[in-house]
């Protein structure tokens, strides 16, 4: 059977984030978001750079203290809290492991390599699949993460601020860690891997759905707005393939749900979107990001057609068309 991806301190968190998700700014849903890691084990990750270079993190718990910091190529705090993090970088060189995480979302390694070479980044650049965002309850970007020398979470934050500046400077005065650090764990499960065409969907965070097939539209309410200057391609898309959905939710055969992502997400937003746009299909935040992890969503817009079994039948991204044709499809199977 198929378990949701949430590790077990989400699973403690779950409650706190259930309140994490409130509208607000930028820095006030990342402290809401990460109050509850403040003081926790860092997570026992592997990363892979864009350069093939392995990243064990649990390797520097109790030698060294580590900044994690969540970016978009599209993200436009990101980009003015750039020059900041590259100092950072060259500031305190070997005294503090430095990691440039991009979010995975709606960017590809193609642009992720292009942005390094524009702003001149050398840092090392991991591109995250969605489980290190799950593990420390990503809910912006950027998003700076603080992990002590002793392994335990000191910062979590938005801005790149005075108080981030202090978090960085404690962590790197901090002394050595003379015994083995039990706190932090050896070793982190291997992810699940994504959901595939013809496997069952079984064990999601989602309604029952006996005997028809299902339709799960992947999105953003602000990827409309949003990427309409930066990323115009991707807001038509979202436009495109929502109104298409809605047209098709209309028709009786098929149970549509839409699902958010919960970057820059509340439960309120996703509401009032749903409003908005006079939505017929009923429209939820995937607040630990279980079902974008189970189907390996990394884009927006996507659908992923679930056949009267229960099985995945197609997955289909911004750029594709035919969703009517897929979904007539779907139904006489």
């Amino acid at each position: 059977m198929f378990k949701p991806l949430i590790t077990a301190l989400l699973v403690s968190l779950s409650t706190v984030a259930a309140h994490a998700d409130e509208a607000g700014s930028g820095a006030s849903r990342a402290r809401l978001a990460g109050k509850a890691l403040l003081g926790q084990p860092g997570p026992a990750a592997v990363l892979q750079t864009i350069d093939g270079q392995r990243i064990d993190l649990a390797s520097y718990y109790g030698k060294q203290p580590v900044y994690l910091k969540f970016w978009a190529t599209w993200c436009v705090p990101c980009r003015e809290q750039m020059p900041a993090f590259k100092k950072a970088f060259q500031q305190y060189g070997d005294k503090l492991a430095v990691v440039a995480v991009n979010a995975g979302y709606s960017d590809t390694e193609s642009e992720v390599k292009n942005y390094r070479s524009q702003h001149g980044l050398h840092m090392p650049i991991v591109i995250d699949d969605g489980s290190l965002a799950a593990n420390l309850n990503l809910r912006v970007t950027p998003q700076h993460i603080v992990i002590g020398r002793d392994g335990r979470i000191r910062h979590i934050g938005h801005l790149h601020d005075k108080e981030l500046e202090n978090a960085l400077q404690s962590a790197v005065n901090e002394r050595a860690v003379a015994t083995p650090l039990a706190l932090a764990p050896a070793a982190a499960a291997a992810p699940r891997p994504a959901l595939k065409v013809g496997d069952i969907a079984q064990g999601l965070p989602l309604p029952v759905v006996q005997d028809k097939p299902r339709a799960l539209m992947f999105f953003s309410p602000w990827c409309e707005s949003y990427f309409r200057e930066s990323r115009p391609a991707i807001a038509q898309a979202c436009q495109r393939m929502r109104e298409e959905a809605e047209a098709l939710a209309a028709t009786p055969g098929v149970e549509w749900t839409a699902v958010a992502s919960p970057v820059w997400s509340s439960e309120k937003e996703v509401a009032e979107f749903a409003r908005s746009k006079k939505s017929r299909m009923a429209m939820r935040l995937d607040k630990d990001g279980a079902l974008f992890n189970a189907f390996g969503v990394r884009q927006i817009p996507s659908i992923v057609l679930l056949d009267r079994q229960g099985r995945v039948a197609r997955v289909m991204g911004p750029e594709e068309r035919g969703l009517a044709q897929a979904v007539q499809a779907l139904q006489v199977q």
